[in-house]
């Protein structure tokens, strides 16, 4: 009996230390059948994914609920990002997201409605204090939406710990049917050294491979030599679903030995920019698509990354016969596995073309740097690239030639402009924007004017130049007209937009009364909601005033009335 009693001991012990998150705390944020349209640490834009995009079929207005009980510690609106974004702290010390809302319950937009009227503005971020805004399980929070940075109507769901780092809800008993192994879609062989080849090549190369009837893939013999990474391009997709989705786990081998896991379980908001050196940016610079790199290069601090041996790389010497394996998992634990077969083969390689003239600086990684021409100059600091690099520098007339982007940056750099040059009416106008390899449209680039020097930051190389914005924004009515009645309407709607630097900021008044109207960047509208019960005469007087990123500004006036 005391062995029986031990050996039921360990193996809770073991279970315990296997999953150590709760799995019947938190409940599903929606009361319909789950589908995704992103996964956790999925390989966005910039950084990894930090919750789930649960669909919400097409549409706004879903119920959203509460995970668990809790309390609001913070909500936030933006015009981008989030949205509407509502934060819940637990009592076990984890913090539940909803984000990109249409609204919040009715006591908690009244709360947030006050706020807005308080500070006179649509954008706000409160931290109500400690149990202030009690929330039970279950409760009805919000409704689904499509505010902020979203591209469709989806509710996107968070669980973070106590250090505030985002945790696959996935693993607290949140499920979403999956019963189909990933897909593996291209294969790239990567020579880490000058003497190392695949295939003859000296740099990247795309290696063939074969879908087995088992599901399972096969590549091309290859001929190898020296010191060699890989890197897969590879996604997942749940049953009830057509997107694509991110992996789990990734793990890879060479010759039955470990080399390499990558573990998408959690990670912090400190590292979630190392995603641009996690995948091969330069060729996701040039093809939009993302090679994730079995290897670990110098300076890549990710915790999703676990060395088995060598930063996951290996080493084929020749005439010699080996097999590197990659091992890909979804959430269910559905696997595709993809073999390499690697023949050693040492060949003498033609020597390197030599590079294109341009001007080059020498940068090293590990030094602040100042490149100076003309009127333009670039601070760099410490660490902003990951590697010491030999960068382009050129300045024509107004024009920044500053590399291309495809090398990927840690720190924002910081160009300056010296416009003492420029006539005064149109210093005020003036803008640091970004050139695009294709069109002819310059971006606006965050911009600030200090005496006769502009400054903007970027985490992106490229080129850059002085753009002049000296038309005022654009506001047009949308579902009324002057001196009309509109005591039908819930909803007062105009339309603002700006073709140069881009809307800053605005403000809205009846009857010198500031009202709220919020702001979809996407659609370009502004809206008051009339239940705001702020107006109560008949004959109304609205005015907008709409000012840019440079200050230039438009009112709109007009009258209207209703009862």
């Amino acid at each position: 009996m005391k062995v029986i009693f031990c050996f039921l001991l360990f193996g809770i012990l073991c279970c315990n230390a296997q999953s150590p998150y709760p799995k019947d705390y938190f409940t599903s944020p929606l009361d319909i059948t789950l589908t995704a349209s992103g996964t956790f640490a999925e390989l966005r834009s910039n950084h990894f994914h930090s919750g789930i995009d649960l669909k919400t079929k097409g549409t706004e207005g879903l119920n959203v609920y509460a995970a668990a009980s809790g309390y609001v510690s913070r909500i936030k609106i933006s015009r981008f990002g989030y949205g509407k974004a509502l934060y819940i702290t637990h009592p076990n010390g984890y913090t539940s997201v909803y984000a990109h809302l249409q609204k919040f319950s009715p006591s908690l937009e009244a709360y947030v409605k006050k706020q807005q009227y308080k500070k006179e503005t649509f954008e706000l971020e409160v931290f109500p204090q400690r149990n202030f805004l009690k929330i039970a399980a279950k409760e009805i929070i919000a409704y689904s939406g499509n505010t902020g940075g979203s591209s469709g109507p989806h509710l996107h769901f968070e669980i973070r710990d106590k250090q505030e780092r985002p945790i696959n809800p996935m693993l607290f008993g949140i499920t979403i049917k999956d019963t189909t192994r990933p897909q593996i879609h291209e294969l790239f062989g990567y020579p880490l050294s000058e003497e190392s080849h695949v295939n003859g090549a000296r740099s990247r190369v795309k290696i063939r491979i074969k879908k087995l009837p088992n599901g399972h893939y096969i590549s091309e013999q290859i001929s190898a030599f020296g010191a060699l990474g890989f890197g897969i391009i590879s996604t997942d997709q749940h049953d009830l679903a057509s997107n694509k989705n991110g992996l789990s786990l990734i793990n890879t081998s060479f010759n039955g030995s470990k080399r390499l896991e990558v573990d998408f379980k959690r990670f912090s908001f400190d590292e979630t920019k190392h995603l641009n050196r996690y995948i091969d940016y330069t060729y996701f610079a040039e093809t939009k698509k993302r090679i994730q790199k079995l290897f670990i290069q110098p300076n890549t601090p990710l915790s999703l990354l676990k060395d088995h041996n060598s930063n996951g790389t290996v080493s084929v010497a020749d005439t010699t016969n080996s097999v590197y394996k990659v091992v890909v998992s979804d959430f269910e634990g559905n696997q595709t596995e993809l073999t390499i077969p690697i023949k050693g083969l040492k060949k003498e390689l033609p020597n390197p073309p030599e590079p294109e003239h341009h001007i080059l600086r020498q940068i090293s990684a590990s030094e602040n740097i100042t490149l100076e021409k003309d009127r333009v100059s670039v601070q760099i600091y410490s660490n902003t690239f990951y590697d010491d690099i030999a960068l382009n520098f050129e300045v024509i007339n107004d024009t920044l030639k500053l590399g291309k982007p495809i090398i990927p940056l840690q720190k924002p750099i910081a160009i300056n402009f010296d416009i003492s040059h420029y006539k005064k009416a149109d210093k005020e106008q003036l803008f640091i924007g970004n050139v695009p390899e294709y069109g002819d449209k310059l971006y606006y680039i965050p911009t600030k004017k200090r005496g006769d020097t502009l400054t903007a930051r970027t985490k992106k190389l490229g080129h850059y130049t002085l753009g002049i914005d000296n038309e005022n924004p654009k506001i047009k009515a949308i579902n009324f007209k002057n001196e009309s009645w509109i005591s039908k309407l819930r909803y007062l709607k105009l339309k603002i937009s700006d073709d140069s630097s881009g809307i800053k900021n605005y403000r809205a008044t009846i009857n010198d009364k500031w009202i709220l109207m919020e702001y979809d960047a996407k659609t370009q509208l502004l809206i008051h909601d009339f239940n705001d019960a702020i107006i109560t005469d008949t004959k109304h007087n609205l005015k907008i005033i709409v000012t840019d990123n440079v200050g230039n500004s438009s009112t709109f006036e007009t009258t209207f009335y209703r009862k």
